[in-house]
């Protein structure tokens, strides 16, 4: 039987080995943590199936002024860390030209829509479905103004992509969410998207259906990954484990990797923060507060509150403004108490300057990327990592057109 090491145990690496255990692999799963407990357990834990266009970079004077002078609380950034950061930044900026990001969005979309019905294959067989609710979430607006763009955007999304959606207004909107303790202007409501109560539950019960179908997971260090022969082989704290194929699908610290092979991979970082509070109620479904570039998921664990994108590299100090003013907009809106935790969660959104994922081959026989789904990694990896199953058991090859690989984004 041939075998395949995947370096990584988020969403996209524990997908990945139940994809290729599905084809008939033996795979070792390898982290130097427990499944689910990094990049995947911090995000909002939507299945974002309305997510057919991918955030593109800013591209009028307007919009780039506001980001560079942070008016809002989308973005934030350090002068210090720009050195770092201008180059990929720089590429995102052209691949969000018009035309540019038409081809993401042609292949993105095609795997956003898919992203639940993947998910299904492995909800009920890794008995996680009391994890899931299949409510949607809410965008709320609080201008009169901003939800009419809103809603015009949702109706345009609804007529291209099939995305359902309903537009509420102030009162109905209020009757939906009965904790929300001012009026709004109202909201859009995506209804087709699942949410995840514990998303980094969500990723472990995934790897114990793995364990139970045969497959292995291995502490170690994936930064000990070799050629050897034909193959690879990476040490665990039980030895070393060889295979035929390994899959780099480490998140953000893929190029890390990748950079041993001499491969340059031009990631952009977005790093996002979170914090539970408790509270007697609140919302009901998740609620992104548009204006203030806030997220209030509920969860096991409490009511989330999640913050838009810090541009910084991985191991850049913490910031914690956007953390302050997304608790303080959250507050505005429901009556959350004490913290939950000690300190804010923070962790590296892996984006990649086209907005695509890369999924696909490299140089270097047996070697396979799986990695940079920015905010979507969450949503996306169990299809991305079917496509990417089919690759390398040498069936339809790129059945999207998904461009894993083509000129533009290969690397010295």
């Amino acid at each position: 039987m041939t075998t395949s090491i995947v370096l990584g145990a988020g969403m996209v690496g524990v997908s990945t080995a139940l994809a290729l255990q599905e084809s008939g692999y033996q795979v070792v799963l390898l982290d130097r943590k427990a499944p689910g407990r990094e990049t995947s357990y911090g995000n909002a834990g939507i299945i974002q199936t309305e997510a057919v266009e991918p955030y593109a970079f800013p591209r009028t004077a307007r919009e780039i002024a506001s980001v560079a002078l942070k008016r809002g609380n989308d973005v934030d950034w350090r002068l210090a860390d720009l050195r770092h950061l201008a180059g990929p930044l720089w590429r995102y900026f052209s691949q969000s030209a018009p035309e540019p990001y038409a081809r993401s969005v042609a292949a993105y979309s095609q795997l956003a829509v898919r992203a639940s019905d993947d998910h299904a294959r492995f909800i009920e067989p890794a008995g996680a479905s009391e994890l899931i609710v299949r409510q949607g979430w809410r965008a709320v607006y609080r201008t009169a103004q901003t939800l009419e763009r809103a809603a015009a955007t949702a109706e345009r999304l609804k007529h291209a992509y099939g995305v359902p959606s309903d537009v509420l207004g102030p009162d109905e909107l209020a009757r939906s969410e009965p904790a929300l303790r001012r009026r709004l202007a109202g909201a859009v409501h995506w209804t087709g998207p699942w949410s995840c109560r514990d998303p980094g539950e969500l990723v472990a019960r995934y790897a114990a259906l793995f364990l139970a179908r045969g497959g292995t997971f291995e502490s170690g260090d994936a930064m000990t990954l070799r050629q050897d022969g034909h193959g690879w082989r990476v040490s665990t704290q039980h030895g070393t484990v060889s295979a035929q194929h390994a899959i780099i699908a480490l998140g953000p610290w893929s190029p890390q990797l990748a950079k041993t092979f001499g491969y340059r991979i031009p990631m952009v970082f977005k790093r996002g923060y979170h914090r539970h509070f408790s509270a007697q109620d609140g919302p009901r479904v998740p609620i992104l507060d548009v204006a203030n570039g806030t997220l209030v998921a509920p969860m096991t664990a409490g009511y989330r509150v999640l913050t838009g994108a810090h541009m910084a590299p991985p191991d850049a100090r913490p910031a914690s403004r956007q953390m302050r003013h997304a608790v303080d907009a959250a507050r505005e809106l429901f009556a959350l108490r004490e913290p939950i935790e000690q300190t804010p969660w923070s962790g590296t959104r892996p984006c990649m300057p086209d907005m695509l994922p890369v999924a696909g081959p490299t140089r270097h026989k047996g070697l396979w990327f799986h990695f940079g789904h920015g905010h979507q990694g969450f949503t996306l990896g169990p299809t991305t990592a079917r496509l990417l199953a089919e690759q390398i058991d040498g069936g339809q090859a790129n059945p999207l057109a998904l461009p894993l690989l083509p000129s533009a984004r290969t690397w010295a």
